[in-house]
């Protein structure tokens, strides 16, 4: 596979989920953002932007910049519509590689950004559609494209989105001292119910932080997500040796998820921050190392003719 085909379809996952996971956490945020007095406002909407790596430019920054940086910048790789382009940028690359459906639904979703209002009601239906329409491209990725190292390099993308994303979510105290519940917190990963189902009785924020890094079976835990990730790039390159692993981004990847899968902690909470920006960490690093191994140009060689 040609380096540039694999560095789209690595990209798109990676676009594809940060699109649906800012679309979550703005929607869990919109009706609790609109009740607040503007003091709070310009608070939370900084720590909001905080998760996604950025910050506001000035100190009046509200609900309304807030909604333009998270959902309708295009300009930016940080939103919801940002993303959605440079997925489907990076799906035109990709095109011979892709599949029709997939490509079909990318470009719908981008020629359908536009048709919502910007208001607060507005994006709360839009982050409802991208969520829809995001769900439909992983689950037309899933059904329409062949399982082999293309479809890896996506899943491998997506995995180490998702991971980072919940990271990023769970290292934000802030925001639970400011008025987000662990409720919120499990429906900003959509996972509340499934929470609710396996620890039934059990409540509380270690409990939820709890399931959200260290599940096994739920899909977007970050131990699941690495989990994905280290099973995709064993994929990529299977080649056996008897110590050690050949591929640094799988050592990376391995050493994050053993470390939060069997270390005990008597206080998760107080150590939480520690380890999201330990994962963190390492999804950059296995960015990185994916980066520097499959999708890095060599340098041209230019001719020098003969110095007379």
């Amino acid at each position: 596979m040609l380096s540039r085909i694999a560095e789209s379809l690595f990209w798109i996952g990676r676009y594809v989920e940060r699109a649906d996971g800012t679309a979550r956490i703005l929607d869990v945020n919109l009706e609790r953002l609109n009740q607040l007095p503007a003091s709070e406002q310009h608070q939370v909407a900084g720590q909001l932007l905080g998760i996604m790596g950025s910050r506001p430019e000035t100190a009046d920054f509200g609900l309304s910049e807030l909604l333009n940086r998270l959902a309708y910048d295009r300009t930016s790789p940080s939103s919801i519509a940002g993303a959605l382009g440079a997925a489907r940028e990076n799906a035109r690359r990709a095109r011979e590689t892709v599949s029709s459906a997939l490509w079909e639904c990318l470009n719908t979703t981008w020629y359908g950004l536009s048709q919502h209002r910007k208001d607060v009601v507005g994006t709360y239906r839009f982050c409802h559609w991208v969520l829809e329409r995001t769900a439909m491209v992983n689950g037309l990725a899933d059904t329409t494209m062949s399982h082999d190292e293309g479809w890896q390099f996506m899943i491998l993308g997506r995995s180490l989105e998702r991971a980072d994303m919940t990271a990023r979510m769970l290292q934000a105290p802030d925001l639970l001292s400011s008025g987000l519940s662990w409720v919120n917190m499990l429906r900003c990963a959509g996972a509340y119910e499934s929470f609710l189902r396996t620890r039934r009785a059990a409540s509380g924020e270690e409990h939820a932080a709890e399931f959200l890094l260290l599940d096994r079976l739920f899909p977007r835990s970050v131990v699941y997500a690495l989990g994905d990730a280290e099973r995709a790039l064993e994929q990529l390159d299977p080649s056996y040796q008897r110590v050690g692993f050949i591929d640094d981004a799988r050592r990376i990847v391995g050493q994050a998820r053993t470390f939060l899968e069997f270390h005990q902690t008597a206080n998760l909470m107080a150590e939480l921050p520690e380890h999201m920006d330990r994962v963190q960490k390492a999804c950059a690093q296995a960015s990185d190392a994916i980066t520097r191994k499959y999708f890095a140009q060599t340098v041209d060689l230019a001719w020098v003719g003969e110095v007379s």
